[in-house]
């Protein structure tokens, strides 16, 4: 299990952090199928444009990962994380701007965009700052089993925050929904401010970011392509259903956070035991399964099933990557590397909602799902030549 030894003193500290985390990411959360429901309903318009009010969160925090992993480094990964929940909830303030406007949907999506923006950079202040507080705490060894934490933290806020930000959407509309998103973070802030940070490395020599990145792509490229499946989940679950008539459109993120955080509680240790790129492998054709089960799927309850398993799959590959790319680099890069390693996973979660949204448009929603199991096929072979390519090197 994913677990930190009770006589650690810095157990209770990386668990408030992570508790802080869970709290604050229900700001990402709630909106994620708010947001396309509310696009194409009450405002009007088509996929295209619900894909690019989701994705733009993450096309954001793509060009915002590096100078985030940078601050983290220099004044230390506390000041991050700050600095991310502040935006959290600036974004939160703005996007709930776009729900007053229903009445005007251009300018309301113009709106939403630049909430979604603000939103965005706070993924990746508050994101990378976690990561690189927790990796302090519990110290390097420990990399895969902090990021396991991290990830069942934020997908066990997607798992809750699925179906609260679409009853809040029918309860309270868009602006209530988009008010309580804003206010979560509020209350991150105050827990971490007693909280004590970890050492910066503020005149260590660095190189450049793009030097950086050419050590980890490949790891990078595989969290990308996983993250396809889970991006089209978030964008296009609950509209698949709507479209389909079928009940409990709001489960689909329930079913992939459950799947997700059970396999991180269950085998969050596996990556440091038996490394990550074995662990990458299995994972990838776990996610291809699920995919095609929901694309092939006759009813609810088989979506909501190839959802769970799709939750299984994608569960350990980020933390599986990073324990790779955490022991690429020195302690003094850390925070770049996994800047720049999460950037990639923000091009698929930024890139999958526009692109299949207009897929969708074409051809329906079962077909976004299709695409996600293609990405995960082509994820299980690139793992599995860096795993040859490791043991050539070894050999």
């Amino acid at each position: 299990m994913v677990s930190i030894s009770s006589r650690d003193p810095s157990q209770g500290r990386l668990l408030l952090l992570i508790a802080v985390l869970f709290l604050s990411y229900l700001c990402v959360a709630i909106p994620l199928p708010a947001v396309p429901v509310y696009v194409t309903g009450p405002l009007g318009l088509d996929n295209v444009w619900a894909g690019l009010g989701t994705g733009m969160t993450f096309l954001t925090a793509i060009l915002s990962r590096g100078p985030a992993g940078g601050l983290s480094d220099r004044r230390g990964a506390k000041a991050a994380v700050a600095r991310g929940l502040l935006l959290y909830a600036a974004g939160g303030l703005v996007s709930l701007g776009a729900g007053l406007l229903q009445h005007r949907p251009v300018a309301a999506f113009l709106i939403l965009l630049a909430g979604r923006v603000l939103l965005g950079l706070g993924e990746s202040f508050a994101g990378v700052g976690v990561v690189a507080w927790g990796i302090g705490i519990a110290g390097p060894q420990r990399t895969g089993k902090v990021l396991s934490l991290v990830g069942a933290a934020i997908y066990g806020a997607l798992a809750v925050g699925g179906p609260v930000g679409l009853a809040l959407l029918d309860r309270a509309g868009f602006a209530g929904a988009m008010a309580v998103s804003a206010a979560l973070p509020c209350l991150g802030l105050v827990a971490i401010q007693p909280m004590a940070g970890v050492a910066p490395h503020p005149h260590a020599v660095r190189p450049s970011f793009l030097s950086v990145m050419g050590r980890i792509w490949p790891h990078g490229l595989i969290v990308c392509l996983q993250g396809i499946g889970f991006a089209a989940i978030g964008a296009f679950f609950a509209l698949y259903f709507l479209s389909r008539m079928w009940d409990h459109a709001g489960l689909g993120l329930t079913a992939f956070g459950g799947g997700f955080v059970l396999m991180r509680v269950l085998f969050g240790h596996l990556p440091d035991r038996v490394g990550g790129l074995l662990v990458a492998t299995g994972s990838l054709a776990v996610e291809a399964a699920g995919q095609i089960l929901v694309w092939g799927a006759h009813g609810p309850a088989l979506a909501l099933a190839g959802a769970f398993m799709t939750g299984l799959g994608c569960s350990m590959i980020f933390p599986s990557m990073g324990r790779e790319v955490a022991h690429l680099v020195p302690p003094h890069l850390r925070g770049t590397a996994l800047g720049g390693f999460t950037a990639f996973q923000d091009l698929a979660y930024g890139l999958t909602g526009p692109l299949v949204g207009f897929l969708a448009d074409r051809a329906g929603y079962g077909g976004v799902f299709l695409v996600g199991a293609a990405a995960a096929g082509v994820g299980v072979v690139l793992s599995f030549n860096l795993r040859g390519a490791r043991t050539a090197e070894t050999a």
